[in-house]
């Protein structure tokens, strides 16, 4: 079998399944009660894991939905010399009748395929990343939380465990999802956050992984990241590489501007952004509300000088996390830049409430987005 195939059990086309192997000592339910009141994000994981092993050769095979816990890895794995690593991020959100729906998830399928791909990883079909996403979840159900805008983080991720020191493509690759229930983003209330604007440092440049969603690139922006706290700023912006002209993205967001006239514009895939589930969403359900919506390049000159003149009206940003967060300040080396009255706009809020309520079951899917796992 081919690395670029779809994922198949050993020496067979049968589909890749994940039988359960229950843990044997799960978090006790008075425990997870506590967890689930106050989850934050990240912070916490639930009873399993879902796993799969690929080697040259052999393909996919060995795949399980296990007890969750610490990796066996050897010092010499590919993963932690060369970074060849990719992963994906998706949530499972509880609707009001107690049935739990994960958004768009073939897209994120879709997404790992590519990303694995610029890295020289094996490809996992995505009838068994739907697979793994959906055992794990139906065996960890009572991890799924409840009310406001909490949900199940799910993390699919890829990396090499071949114990090689050499630069070439692992021959071994292990497949993971883990699950962490994750509180509201925004649990006060939905509030503009301020933006660094990184001209120090770029994000991508055409050529690399900047459309590959693969830890190199998040581990390159945190220094970034970390100027944007030392000025008071929740995020950073990075411009491109190759002229330090053209808004990009956020460090973990796509990023829209609301125009006077009522249009939005979101910076175009050049190969060095990220395609988010998210943005891609947004764009057909802003669409759907009566915005055009245009993707094109757009200068750091041209947001300065809309917000200035009042040509841009809003500015927010989007990804998984958070869904939609708005933009009150751009913060450089130049000055602060305020946008609007400080408030979320008007714009902002409505796209944000739809997509939510898409994903909550609150509002009709009419783009047979959701996918039901419990």
């Amino acid at each position: 079998m081919s690395a670029t195939t779809t994922a198949t059990t050993t020496g067979s086309a049968a589909p890749l399944t994940f039988p359960v192997r229950p843990s044997a000592a799960p978090v006790a339910a008075e425990r997870r009660a506590e967890i689930l009141a106050a989850p934050g994000f990240g912070r916490f994981f639930t009873d399993h894991m879902a796993v799969a092993t690929w080697t040259r050769g052999t393909g996919w095979h060995d795949a399980a939905v296990v007890p969750y816990g610490p990796l066996q890895l050897d010092p010499a794995a590919a993963v932690l010399h060369y970074a060849q690593e990719v992963f994906e991020g998706l949530k499972a959100y509880r609707h009001a009748d107690g049935s739990v729906w994960t958004f768009r998830p073939r897209a994120n399928a879709a997404r790992m395929a590519r990303s694995a791909r610029r890295l020289a990883l094996p490809e996992l079909g995505e009838d068994a990343f739907l697979e793994a996403v959906t055992q794990l979840v139906r065996t960890d159900e009572a991890w799924v939380p409840s009310g406001g805008e909490s949900s199940l983080y799910l993390r699919p991720f890829m990396v090499a465990t071949e114990a090689f020191l050499g630069v070439r493509a692992a021959h071994e690759v292990k497949f993971l999802v883990i699950a962490s229930p994750a509180g509201s983003y925004f649990p006060g209330g939905v509030k503009p956050v301020s933006i660094w604007l990184s001209q120090n440092y770029t994000r991508a440049s055409l050529g690399g992984t900047g459309s590959a969603k693969c830890g190199g690139n998040y581990a390159a922006s945190l220094v970034a990241q970390e100027e944007a706290g030392a000025h008071g700023c929740d995020q950073v912006c990075f411009l491109d590489a190759a002229e330090q002209r053209y808004v990009e993205e956020l460090g973990g967001m796509n990023l829209y501007f609301v125009h006077d006239d009522g249009s939005i514009v979101t910076p175009e895939l050049t190969g060095t952004i990220l395609e988010g589930i998210t943005r891609a969403s947004i764009v057909e359900l802003a669409a759907d509300l009566g915005h055009e919506v245009r993707e094109r390049r757009v200068s750091i000159d041209e947001w300065r000088e809309g917000v200035a003149s009042g040509r841009i009206t809003e500015v927010f940003a989007c990804g998984t996390a958070a869904a939609v967060t708005p933009v009150g300040k751009l913060v450089s080396a130049d000055g602060e830049l305020s946008h609007g009255t400080g408030q979320a706009g008007e714009v902002t809020l409505a796209i944000r409430e739809r997509l939510l309520d898409i994903q909550y079951g609150r509002a009709e899917d009419t783009h047979g987005w959701l996918h039901r796992l419990v």
